[in-house]
């Protein structure tokens, strides 16, 4: 199994035998730390777990490319791996994020917090890495800000079954971009995406950003003057879906009474807009 992590720390090499040995419950024998850039001729390749480390320049100090043979038994994962070795050896340890950004990490503390981080790394021919931000503060990273990062949220991968099985059923000439078909596909996965990520208690980030509820919302109401220009089952099949998500985000909201919701999304635009039922139901609490 491969595991790749970013740390902090001057020392840390000299803290990885151990620190390995404990995290794979091995003997430290059976660890092989070395330079990625040394001999590999010295290198103990047979051994259960390997460790290259490279430095770093910038809030990191080193790269660890690790690898666990088949041998050893219940390997952990890659984030259970760096909130071990981040407890063991004092430091903090990055690995990344599944979102499609260069700047989504997770970063684990050595007292077992694992939090959202963005770290940036400069075009140098000696790369700078630059922990800009981190959704917690973490011990080893002042210099980070302690925000809540937006985008990552969006690029969350929420699986959207009723898009694909709707987007599969659509005709070639039905699903190219700026074709009512097209339409009728992004939006519902835009709004089946929001439905699921709250169903899941906003599991991956824990928050939603107001602007992408918003835009989600957006796209529900988008969805209402597709179907007549769809043919007729295939606009059944879209208010089929949609009626399924609609039910579930009515079951996962709660009245807005007041309009808290659209006034705070929406600002002044928010009386002077004719909104649809979806505007006035809110999760409680608010994610953001």
């Amino acid at each position: 199994m491969m595991y790749n992590l970013l740390v902090t720390g001057a020392a840390t090499p000299s803290k990885l035998p151990a620190a390995l040995a404990t995290a794979f419950h091995i003997s430290v024998h059976d660890v092989d730390v070395a330079d990625a850039l040394g001999d590999p001729d010295r290198r103990n390749w047979d051994a259960a777990v390997s460790c290259a480390y490279t430095a770093l320049h910038g809030d990191l100090s080193w790269a660890l490319d690790l690898y666990a043979q088949e041998s050893v038994p219940n390997p952990p994962g890659e984030s259970d791996l760096a909130k071990e070795l981040a407890a063991l050896t004092g430091e903090v340890a990055l690995l990344s994020a599944a979102e499609a950004l260069p700047s989504a990490y997770w970063a684990a503390s050595p007292n077992g917090l694992l939090t959202r981080a963005r770290v940036f790394v400069s075009d140098d021919e000696e790369p700078v890495y630059r922990v800009d931000a981190v959704e917690m503060p973490l011990p080893g990273l002042p210099g980070a800000h302690v925000t809540r990062i937006a985008e990552v949220v969006g690029e969350l991968n929420i699986p959207t079954p009723l898009t694909d099985t709707f987007r599969a059923r659509l005709p070639a000439q039905e699903s190219a971009a700026g074709t009512p078909g097209w339409e009728a596909w992004t939006r519902l996965g835009a709004w089946e995406k929001l439905v699921a990520y709250m169903a899941s208690g906003w599991s991956g980030s824990g928050w939603c950003p107001p602007d992408l509820y918003r835009a989600r919302l957006e796209a529900r109401d988008a969805l209402e003057d597709v179907p007549p220009r769809l043919p007729e089952a295939i606009a059944a099949d879209l208010m089929s879906a949609l009626q399924h998500l609609d039910n579930s985000y009515a079951e996962l909201t709660a009245e807005d009474k007041g309009g808290e919701l659209a006034g705070l999304l929406l600002g002044p635009e928010a009386r002077q807009r004719q909104l649809a039922w979806w505007w006035h139901r809110r999760p409680e609490p608010l994610p953001w």
